[in-house]
């Protein structure tokens, strides 16, 4: 498949469009903060060897200042480190400022493209990736490439400086003081990169399991009633805390790889300083440098001691960020959506044709559809009766191309759904599914949100309809009762009620309802059939049910089994044929005759 971002580098540089220029700017004012803080320990060994001692420097940038007054006037030196000081804390501060506008530009970038990819994802890619990893990925993963591009790589820009600068003016004290300290530089470097990949590895661990703890807490806030009403709440907490330990274990095994990582490099670093001061002392003792060069060297050493060690841990952090870019960039590079690029927008008051269907989820399962061929006349209702498992509901995602066609076709007046643009598609076929899913908001915006065009008229109107106004007239805030999430304030039933209303106001001209009145009893099922063929009009009405009462007033009823079309024709052809409708009448005591 081909992937939209090859490198983490394209995705990088992709995400970075809005920010770069303060990245841009942190960057070089890191630089000119570093420069102000490596200028003052030359200028201190300047005072101590030139004004409060007598060596004379030959340096040009000291040969031009007046040395006697300064020897008269050593607070002017005193107030130059000041200024010197004073200008590092201002290029610092811009360094900040610049560097957390990036960061906070890059994530607001990060999670509004992540969020806008993953809404035009195929409904199938949902099923196996879960929302408590994907959360994790858009969250925490997020967190973690902002920080090291925001902490670690800006900040190699100011190591850098530290590093060329810094160098240069400790060979100019003393060139071997200076190899010694450099040769520490590639062993730092190499015992990073050994870490490195072990880092990764780890990290990439840790992160799985992160994402399946977060999946097992979100599956349980949101399904606190199934565990509650089973008494389930001993097993699912044995459940986390099975994930957890499995999560602090790989969390832990991390830790002892980072302490290893920063205990190596505080043995080294230490004995850097160690061997620099002792040979140090012995050069000034013998007067190869002269005691303000000692100072400055020292200084400039420790200065760079904690760069090294950063560049040392840019290196580790690059593992576990390069592990969030590419859990990041799994999401990214999946393929959205899309329709053919002549796509149309049909007319939708035509016949539905299914045309020899057959459908599986992927080549190494069993079919869920067998070559299914059936028609809808426009204006008609058709019932669906079948088994679980039997592939109703599949046969209206495929409708609504939630599933991609794979063998055989389906037409609305005669135009192949694979040439319809999808989003037309779904405005124009109202679905309500068996477990409707209600956002976090008011009743009447849960009402309203298939149309937003739908005006409070209306949306009174389709609870009406859906017998769902008497509910909502017993709630002490009405319409403006808020609704929990998942619709958990409310029963079962009156979600249904709810999800009907909302396609009421969506005004589809194919109307699908999936197991949608099962939570009702027998005598509301029948009041909301009732409305509803009020408002049907011309519309093409497709009913799934177990209940035969609720399909038996269809024009037509298909019979699934095991993925096939069984039995095809009226309720009372049906009735009399003696077969699988048949039984299914005798058992729930359903006569020959229509209801009237």
């Amino acid at each position: 498949m081909e992937e939209n971002y090859p490198t983490k580098l394209s995705m990088i540089l992709y995400f970075l469009k809005g920010s770069k220029r303060y990245f841009l700017a942190s960057a070089i004012f890191a630089a000119l903060s570093s420069l102000m803080d490596l200028v003052n320990p030359k200028v201190i060994g300047f005072t101590v060897d030139s004004i409060i001692g007598t060596k004379k420097s030959t340096e040009d940038y000291f040969t031009m200042l007046n040395v006697p007054l300064l020897k008269k006037h050593i607070s002017i030196v005193a107030l130059i480190v000041i200024v010197i000081a004073l200008i590092g804390a201002l290029f610092r501060y811009l360094f900040n400022l610049n560097n957390s506008k990036g960061a906070e530009t890059l994530v607001m970038t990060m999670r509004n493209k992540l969020f806008e990819h993953i809404e035009h994802l195929p409904f199938a890619w949902y099923v196996d990736h879960p929302t408590g990893d994907l959360i994790q990925r858009c969250t925490n993963d997020v967190e973690m490439v902002k920080n090291f591009l925001s902490e670690q790589l800006t900040g190699m820009f100011r190591i850098v400086v530290m590093l060329v600068i810094g160098l240069s003016f400790m060979v100019s004290i003393s060139k071997t003081l200076t190899f010694v300290a450099a040769i520490f530089l590639p062993i730092i470097l190499g015992y990073s990169l050994f870490f490195h990949k072990k880092l990764a590895d780890t990290f990439m661990v840790a992160d799985t399991e992160e994402g399946n703890l977060s999946s097992i807490a979100q599956e349980n806030f949101t399904g606190v009633r199934v565990v509650r009403a089973f008494g389930r709440e001993r097993y699912e907490r044995k459940r986390f805390e099975k994930q957890n330990d499995i999560y602090t274990k790989a969390y832990m095994k991390l830790s002892v790889i980072m302490s290893a990582f920063w205990s190596v490099g505080d043995g080294i670093s230490g004995l850097q300083v160690f061997v620099i001061v002792i040979l140090g002392t012995i050069f000034a003792l013998k007067g190869q440098i002269t005691a303000g060069d000692f100072i400055a060297f020292i200084s400039y050493n420790n200065m760079l001691v904690w760069p090294i060690r950063r560049l040392g841990r840019v290196i580790s952090e690059m593992s576990r960020a390069g592990v969030s870019i590419d859990r990041i960039r799994m999401i990214m590079n999946a393929k959205e959506e899309e329709d053919k690029k002549d796509a149309i927008a049909p007319s939708m008051d035509q016949d539905i044709i299914f045309d020899h269907v057959s459908f599986r989820y992927s080549p190494e399962t069993p079919y869920i559809l067998k070559d299914v061929s059936f028609a809808i006349d426009h204006g008609t209702t058709l019932g669906i009766l079948g088994g679980t498992g039997s592939g109703k509901s599949t046969l209206m995602y495929l409708l609504d191309k939630l599933y991609p066609l794979q063998e055989g076709k389906i037409t609305i007046g005669g135009v192949d759904i694979r040439d319809i643009k999808s989003d037309y598609l779904r405005q124009n076929i109202g679905l309500v599914l068996q477990e409707p899913y209600l956002f976090s908001r008011s009743l009447k915006d849960n009402i309203g949100i298939a149309n937003e065009n739908a005006n409070f008229e209306d949306i009174q109107k389709a609870s009406q309809l859906a017998a769902l106004d008497t509910a909502i007239n017993h709630f002490k805030h009405g319409y403006d009762t808020f609704v929990g999430e998942r619709g958990v304030t409310l029963s079962g039933g009156q979600k249904q009620r709810t999800a009907i209303a909302q396609m009421v106001v969506q005004h589809a001209p194919v109307m699908i309802f999936d197991d949608s009145l099962s939570a009702l009893d027998t005598e509301t099922d029948a009041k909301i059939r009732h409305s509803l063929h009020e408002v049907m009009g011309e519309a093409t009405v497709i009913l799934i049910s177990h209940r035969i009462t609720t399909l038996m007033n269809a024009d037509q009823i298909i019979v699934l089994n095991k993925g096939k079309i069984a039995e095809c024709g009226s309720h009372e052809t049906l009735y009399k044929q003696n077969g699988l409708y048949r039984e299914i009448c005798d058992i729930q005591n359903i006569g020959g005759e229509q209801d009237a």
